[in-house]
């Protein structure tokens, strides 16, 4: 699980995040909506302490996230930020690898090894393995940093908390590989020990898959909870300035503007 309490980022006079308090429930799809510049990004930063809060508190298995080595944090914390990119040629299973640096020194042992290829299995890029990284479309590129970060925090004691940490994991993704990838993080919260915090822009997708919905606006809270909740036409009107249409099938809440 992870906590924030009081949480706000101020850059000069403008405030990024104004007194923000949110729980993240481990075994569970929390996912953060919100229009531009509500402070979705620099919340994933905070709490992956890219950026430093001017005051609050994260907390990470109920201990403040300032109290972590580094190194503690990236054996049990994956994070696949915005913007990625390489300028190496590595090739896809080097690149993987590198989710695996955490947990070795000189050389990656066998279980570093069996972590990369079950999780390039995982995300189905496997055949790509031998492949330039620099030679792979943006969607095949983030697949790979998909399969980077799983590897990061692959099982490795049991019980031991992990977290995966994913801002706009969607980007240059075709819809079905959108769709593959919210049904893969479903399959891997089957264990309860992982939690998921990512931000998307969908928000049919977030009704789809998320189990809690931190909306925010303006670097506030504007709403959390459920997707029946949050995904309201008040919450909607009030964040996005749009007239929405909620429509509520058998296959669940559908946000049309």
């Amino acid at each position: 699980m992870i906590e924030v309490k009081n949480l706000t980022v101020a850059v000069g006079a403008k405030l990024l995040l104004d007194n923000v308090s949110a729980r993240f429930e481990s075994g569970k799809m929390n996912l953060i909506i919100g229009p531009n510049g509500a402070g979705k990004s620099t919340l994933i930063k905070v709490i992956s302490r890219q950026t430093q809060p001017t005051s609050g508190t994260v907390l990470q298995h109920q201990r403040e996230l300032a109290h972590f080595t580094d190194r503690e944090l990236a054996k049990s914390r994956a994070v696949l930020s915005q913007h990625i990119d390489l300028a190496f040629p590595l090739t896809v299973w080097e690149v993987v690898m590198m989710g695996r640096y955490p947990h070795f020194v000189n050389a990656p042992a066998v279980a570093d090894e069996q972590a990369v290829e079950e999780a390039m299995r995982f995300f189905d890029v496997t055949p790509l393995a031998d492949r330039n990284y620099m030679t792979l479309s943006g969607g095949e590129k983030q697949r790979v940093h998909f399969a980077r970060v799983l590897s990061q925090i692959w099982y490795s004691k049991p019980n031991e908390p992990r977290y995966l940490l994913l801002d706009e994991p969607l980007t240059f993704l075709d819809v079905h590989y959108q769709i593959q990838f919210m049904n893969r993080l479903r399959e891997l919260l089957s264990d309860t020990t992982l939690t998921v915090v990512g931000v998307v822009h969908d928000l049919n997708l977030a009704a789809r898959f998320a189990d809690t919905i931190l909306l925010l606006n303006h670097g506030r809270v504007q709403a959390s909870g459920a997707s029946e909740e949050v995904l309201s036409a008040q919450h909607l009107r009030e964040a996005f300035h749009l007239e929405p249409v909620i429509l509520r099938t058998d296959k669940g809440l559908h946000v049309l503007f």
